[in-house]
């Protein structure tokens, strides 16, 4: 099957947050007939691309939005470029839980020395347990933050990732919100 129209109901999806309907991939496609539509629909679904639910509407599957991996690339000396065929989930690879998973824009440069930079975007899974040195989302005296946990002799605190700033020390309460588990830039 064509690339071009995996693509094509990708941007579909990304953009309207939903699958297009027949009519909607006949002008997307440029196909004369809903015939068509239902051929390449068919012929997606066999290539496990996308599913029915129980309605019999299109809807993704847990291959869709895969991206091709195509192997390691060197960043020491260079070397002999592998070619792997295999894709990935980027959902699956940095998501652990969706139900419990949010994404956040950072705001600040408190934790650059961790390389998490203003602009970034971080995944958070909620939770109320993190481990000392864990990045985490927290609500300390009222206030959210995100930055380094610490635990020693039963005090916990928080601490940023840059001299600039001090470790944070809570007066009343300390409440961990969700621990992050990944970072997302763009260049």
């Amino acid at each position: 099957m064509e690339n071009s129209y995996k693509a094509k109901i990708e941007s579909f999806y990304k953009g309207h947050n939903r699958m297009p309907t027949y009519s909607e991939m006949m002008k997307l496609f440029g196909f004369k007939s809903k015939n068509a539509v239902f051929k390449l629909v068919e012929k997606m679904i066999d290539a496990g691309l996308v599913a029915k639910d129980h309605l019999g509407r299109l809807i993704p599957s847990e291959r869709f939005g895969e991206i091709s991996m195509l192997g390691l690339v060197k960043a020491g000396f260079p070397a002999e470029a592998e070619e792997i065929k295999e894709s990935v989930s980027l959902e699956n690879l940095l998501v652990g839980d969706p139900e419990k998973t949010y994404m956040l824009e950072v705001d600040g440069d408190s934790m650059i020395d961790a390389h998490i930079e203003e602009g970034d975007m971080v995944l958070a899974e909620k939770t109320s347990r993190a481990k000392d040195g864990d990045i985490v989302i927290a609500e300390v005296d009222g206030e959210f933050t995100m930055k380094y946990l610490r635990q020693k002799g039963g005090k916990s605190w928080l601490e940023p990732a840059n001299l600039n700033y001090k470790p944070i020390y809570p007066e009343r309460s300390l409440n961990v919100i969700a621990r992050v588990t990944a970072v997302i830039r763009k260049y």
